[in-house]
């Protein structure tokens, strides 16, 4: 098994590409080992390496973010051996299926064709983008010409993400969409 790495815009995190699917639909946002917890495998023994400060795993790409005082040369070495090992062993990256990133639509944004615009641009355009970073972008809410949006993966924290939201995704949304006025990062 041949695992390629790519680095992310954002400087504390790095992807992983084991040439296979990781998850079949979504994806699943493991921001501390706790949350990795009884959920994913292949999270739990990422967090096991110590260093390791965060794990994403998109369709077919895991990134996980260091803690800033470990260096990439000492950390990717132990990162591989685990994505190896796991998946050599034919181990569930999931215990269960999870789907964090589907947002289903309220009844209220299924009748709103700006909403259904707004989302369908976003699931077109920009979530092939940043998941090429590393990363997944998700839709919260779109009220009084804003639209609410949460960065994951390698572009949460990342130093370039507000300015993907505002000149990126804000810019393109405003373009396509006259009534969105502004695009607005959700923690």
């Amino acid at each position: 098994m041949f695992i390629q790495t790519a680095e992310t815009p954002n400087p504390v995190t790095l992807k992983f590409l084991p040439g296979r699917t990781v998850l079949e639909n979504g994806t699943a946002d493991f921001p501390t080992a706790e949350a990795a917890e009884a959920k994913s495998p292949l999270a739990t023994a990422l967090f096991e390496i110590d260093g390791v400060a965060g794990v994403f795993l998109g369709a077919d790409f895991i990134t996980v973010t260091k803690a800033g005082d470990v260096d990439w040369p000492l950390l990717r070495p132990s990162i591989l051996g685990v994505i190896m090992e796991h998946f050599t062993a034919g181990r569930p990256v999931m215990e269960a299926t999870v789907d964090e990133s589907s947002n289903e639509m309220s009844d209220a944004d299924q009748d709103n064709p700006v909403v259904q615009q707004i989302r369908e641009l976003i699931d077109t355009r920009v979530r092939p983008a940043v998941a090429m970073d590393g990363g997944d972008i998700q839709f919260h809410d779109f009220a009084d010409g804003i639209v609410y949006l949460t960065m994951r993966g390698a572009c949460a924290g990342c130093p370039s993400s507000t300015m993907t939201l505002k000149s990126g995704i804000e810019n393109m949304l405003r373009h396509y969409v006259p009534e969105v006025h502004e695009v607005r990062a959700v923690y």
